[in-house]
């Protein structure tokens, strides 16, 4: 075991601490930079889960039972987001619900997953081949975003529906054709006049567009084929900054919630591949994103702000949202990444 990434993943649990008495029975979205203070939503919105996986962590890494039993209440308040309108579901459902199977598994966790996975399949447009965006959140209905694969993937495949794998498998095909399609890179499509129409935003170089189809691909590599992991090397650039800029714009700031997710998925896929030096270069460059991570992002002890915060993450630089801010999801993957480094949890847990 690592000294310094156990000690960082501890850090972190003590936040998630210091996070749960300030948010109450409201779930955490971003918090400023400087007081460490949350914005927090009644209902969770798309990173409800998030905040759940964070409590399963801290359950699975204290061994409590009073931990695990707030991780269970809070996945529980996502109840209602089972029949929305938005592929988001995989967001929201595979991450609450993954970690629960650890130490004894949490039935109700379970339930809500299968539900949600039900739901989903029911809801899969195969005519389109994924399951769609969709309304829960305003705007175009009919889109395939990037952000609409992770989580979703795991939670078809595993799921009892009898049509999940094949839908999880179209659903990732479907974002991939896009992805590839001109303009190449591009993280938002909107069917309209029967075609898939680009979406002025996100623009390409998003940073969470690719580092969420790179997580849907390495999750793909478990769940569908492994095949996906020769797909996944073709987003990978091994030469750029370890934390990108949230936008391909002058003076566009970094955000550290992408690197994370990137630093995941490259986890997972040093786990599946088949030669030593692909999985040595995987885990290698995951482990140089969270040592930089830690080191330079993430709050100590001896600094004004609470500890524990992964700072710099860009929520939405187009609305000006939460540009420099600590995001709950940052938070999530940094501190999973760390549980996969030191062995708490497995790659293909959550």
């Amino acid at each position: 075991m690592s000294a310094w990434t156990a000690a960082a993943l501890d850090t972190m649990l003590g936040r998630v601490a210091d996070t749960h008495e300030q948010v109450g029975d409201r779930f955490p979205l971003y918090a400023d930079s400087r007081s460490g203070e949350w914005v927090s939503t009644a209902r969770g919105s798309w990173t409800g889960g998030f905040w759940a996986g964070l409590l399963w962590l801290r359950a699975l890494r204290s061994g409590s039972e009073i931990d695990r039993a707030t991780a269970a209440e809070v996945s529980s308040r996502l109840a209602s987001w089972v029949a929305a309108d938005t592929s988001t579901r995989g967001l929201i459902f595979w991450y609450a619900t993954a970690l629960a199977a650890g130490r004894g598994a949490d039935a109700a966790a379970a339930e809500l997953r299968d539900a949600a996975a039900r739901a989903c399949a029911a809801d899969f447009d195969h005519e389109l081949g994924v399951l769609p965006w969709g309304s829960a959140f305003g705007g175009p209905r009919l889109l395939a975003r990037m952000d609409g694969v992770a989580g979703l993937l795991p939670l078809l495949a595993a799921s009892q529906a009898p049509t999940g794998l094949a839908a999880a498998r179209t659903h990732i095909d479907t974002h991939l054709a896009r992805w590839r399609a001109e303009p190449m890179g591009t993280p938002a499509w909107e069917w309209t006049n029967s075609s898939w129409v680009p979406c002025p935003q996100p623009q390409p170089g998003w940073s969470r567009g690719r580092a969420w189809l790179l997580l849907g691909l390495a999750d793909a590599t478990w769940h569908i084929d492994p095949d996906y992991r020769y797909v996944a090397e073709e987003l990978i650039d091994y030469e750029s900054p370890l934390i990108p800029a949230a936008e391909t714009v002058p003076s566009a700031p970094p955000d550290t919630s992408a690197a994370a997710i990137e630093a995941v998925a490259l986890l997972k896929l040093a786990a599946v591949q088949h030669d030593s030096y692909s999985t040595a270069r995987l885990r290698s460059r995951a482990t140089d994103i969270i040592e930089q991570l830690v080191t330079t992002h993430l709050s100590g002890a001896t600094s004004a702000r609470p500890a524990g915060m992964l700072l710099d993450g860009c929520y939405d630089l187009d609305r000006g949202s939460a540009t420099e801010h600590e995001l709950v999801w940052g938070d999530y993957f940094l501190a999973l990444a760390l549980a996969i480094h030191i062995d708490l949890v497995g790659p293909f847990d959550t």
